[in-house]
């Protein structure tokens, strides 16, 4: 169960800052990611409301739109609980994902001047680098990861695409990160990251999409042997709030 002690801040909201609910939802969704609340854990508003230090109107406007995003659900006469994995729900994002990225890297390929885009630059300075020069953090890789293939979308220049597919990373951002608590996965996303840029700089559209396509397909087969050890595992090593 969660034990934290997170608070939030009691400050007045104005237009350059979030509201009440608004921080009380990134917290809980922060927590869920980084597995400090994890699937089947129960909890009540008023714990919520203890912990962060807040009334229980932003809270129960924070659960209402973690429900609506299907990472939580309402349990009658007895609270809220984190709902369990839906390994169908995941396969139909991932295969949403790939849709995303591969027609992301396409475009990539056939602009003029995709070697010389900064948003590209950033990602070999981060991922083309030595064995010595790697993280072995599984958070912060997973962290990276995701900025990695966000990156990509948007270098594209389609922005309803990139708003997509940013959706679709905080929905699998949860199981994704399972995906990084061995460290042969680790060392397979730096490889798998540096071939890949490497086929975009060079505008090779067919190997960068086939790369990607069995980069993605990887990490889905991946998350199809997630066990309740792999969570547990992954509670050891989540990041203090």
């Amino acid at each position: 169960m969660l034990n934290t002690h997170t608070r939030i801040k009691s400050v007045k909201s104005s237009p350059s800052q979030p509201s009440r609910a608004e921080e009380v939802y990134t917290q809980l969704k922060k927590d869920i990611a980084d597995f400090r609340l994890v699937p089947g854990d129960r909890f009540s508003e008023h714990d919520i409301c203890n912990r962060l230090a807040v009334s229980r109107t932003p809270v129960r406007q924070a659960l209402f739109r973690l429900q609506q995003e299907g990472l939580v659900e309402v349990m009658f006469r007895s609270g809220w609980r984190v709902l369990p994995f839906d390994f169908d729900k995941f396969d139909q994002l991932y295969d949403l994902r790939m849709v995303l990225e591969t027609t992301a890297a396409q475009r990539l390929c056939l602009q003029a001047a995709a070697d010389a885009s900064p948003l590209l630059d950033g990602l070999k300075e981060r991922w083309l680098v030595t064995a010595g020069e790697r993280s072995s953090d599984a958070t912060e890789v997973a962290a990276w990861d995701e900025a990695f293939h966000e990156t990509l979308v948007e270098a594209a220049g389609n922005a309803e695409m990139a708003r997509v597919h940013h959706e679709v990373t905080e929905r699998i951002r949860i199981i994704r990160r399972l995906d990084f608590l061995k460290q042969m996965r680790i060392d397979a996303t730096y490889d798998e990251h540096a071939k890949i840029l490497r086929a975009i700089i060079a505008r090779k559209a067919d190997r960068a999409e086939l790369l990607l396509r069995s980069h993605i397909q990887s990490s889905q087969v991946e998350v199809r042997k997630i066990t309740l050890h792999q969570v547990f595992l992954a509670q050891q090593v989540a990041p203090a709030a």
